[in-house]
């Protein structure tokens, strides 16, 4: 029976893409994240972040909203359209605070939000409770693919 191993890089850490066209944004996100036990991975617009979400398939994205060519709201809708990715939770980091901004990030399917300027404590919290949550779903999936192959193999003529 083939075990699968947790979507991390070969460390064992989670991996965090961190996507902002501002690059004092991104560099102090990622001072922030030195606070977690992760391996950031950084983009600078919403092509590049596609680019990097479909190869590494980090464990979190922390995606800023406005960018030029690609909104994260678009990034986060291809995301969530591509199966081989869209289990991969999205926090949406913005400085857009109107409901309407709000309903659409959650039409497109963010998993959370971060106001900007981002408050370093709401920030570690959030990672660590998303993080957290994708291992637990990381697990259940792997257990539930293990006890299906075990059902499998113990049928009659299986």
């Amino acid at each position: 029976m083939k075990k699968t191993r947790p979507n991390l890089n070969e460390s064992g850490i989670p991996v965090v893409l961190v996507v902002d066209d501002n690059e004092q944004n991104l560099e102090l996100i990622q001072a922030y994240l030195e606070d977690v036990e992760c391996r950031c991975l950084a983009a600078f617009s919403g092509a590049e972040a596609m680019k990097i979400i479909r190869e590494k398939k980090p464990d979190l994205v922390l995606l800023d909203v406005m960018m030029p060519e690609m909104s994260g709201f678009e990034v986060c809708r291809q995301v969530r359209s591509d199966p081989a990715i869209k289990h991969i939770p999205i926090i949406m980091v913005t400085a857009l605070n109107e409901f309407g901004d709000i309903q659409r990030g959650i039409d497109c399917g963010t998993d959370d939000f971060l106001s900007k300027p981002v408050n370093r404590w709401e920030l570690i919290a959030r990672v660590k409770t998303m993080l957290k949550l994708k291992h637990l779903s990381d697990k259940l999936d792997r257990t539930l693919a293990y006890l299906d192959q075990l059902e499998k193999e113990t049928r009659p003529g299986g």
